[in-house]
């Protein structure tokens, strides 16, 4: 990080300049630009800036993502915005990670559920390095979204709209982009799209996607089955372990009536002898 160049110029500054000047001097000092991703989703499109003025960025520092700031401050142009920071990487490509509470780098140990790292077995982890999710004047590019728009339009981002080529795919997300019940029929809500080279013609073919998540007779059906087949295996398991309760039972009952009668052998194999003895010595 280039601050480490000017540690004497930060200590002799720091007598006569507030942190937030020394900020702005090192970086002005250090001549480095900032790109702006702003990205529109409700139109759909994305815009790329590039910022070298430290006063203009200085809004965005010590914000941490998921953060909604105010726009005012890049020009007038942008003057109403709010955007919401997303995201973005410092210098080396390092990609900024939410939860890790830095302006600077880390160097983690990630696994399969976390971010910035592709697991490639079961119990993979590794020690990476991310970005903390504060924003500094170390990154390169800074991820925003417009959530609130402003009263003029930015010129390649929020005058344009661009349409999806492709719809929603799952049952749930159809139901909440045409706002249906439970009752209608997915099926015949599917966008459609029209194949390369039929546009035109009296009848294109079109293609749709298979729903995922799709509950029909046949999926009901099937899931009677299921539990009906598991209920038969828990109700054969029970009668299995009842059936050999009992002939467990029984072999220890007959276990203990053999000790008994071999016990009660012993005994009388043993008075019979002591009579015996007891004749003798008459």
């Amino acid at each position: 990080f280039f601050f480490s160049s000017f540690r004497g110029l930060h200590s002799g500054w720091q007598k006569f300049l507030p942190p937030h000047q020394i900020v702005l001097a090192v970086v002005k000092l250090a001549g480095l630009t900032m790109k702006l991703n702003i990205s529109y989703p409700i139109a759909g499109t994305q815009k790329k800036i590039e910022i070298d003025d430290p006063k203009k960025l200085r809004i965005f520092f010590d914000k941490r993502i998921a953060q909604e700031v105010a726009a005012d401050g890049l020009g007038d142009e942008f003057k109403g915005y709010v955007f919401r920071i997303t995201g973005g990487s410092d210098a080396e490509g390092f990609p900024m990670l939410q939860g890790v509470l830095h302006a600077k780098r880390a160097r983690l140990l990630l696994g399969a559920d976390s971010k910035c790292f592709r697991a490639k077995r079961d119990g993979h982890r590794r020690r990476r390095s991310v970005r903390g999710c504060i924003v500094g004047p170390d990154l390169s590019v800074l991820n925003l979204a417009i959530v609130k728009k402003g009263d003029g339009e930015l010129p390649g981002l929020t005058d344009a709209y661009h349409e999806r080529r492709l719809g929603p795919k799952r049952a749930s997300k159809i139901r909440k982009l045409f706002s249906l019940s439970h009752k209608d029929d997915v099926r015949k809500y599917v966008v459609r799209r029209v194949l390369p080279g039929e546009e035109g013609k009296k009848f294109p073919n079109t293609k749709a996607p298979k729903i995922q998540r799709l509950v029909t007779p046949r999926t009901l059906n099937r899931r009677r089955q299921r539990k009906a087949i598991k209920r038969q295996n828990c109700e054969k398991s029970k009668a299995a372990a009842a059936d050999y309760a009992k002939l467990l039972a029984q072999r220890n009952r007959e276990k203990r009536q053999a000790l008994i009668s071999k016990k009660r052998q012993q005994l009388t194999s043993a008075k019979s002898q002591a009579s015996q003895k007891a004749s003798q010595k008459e």
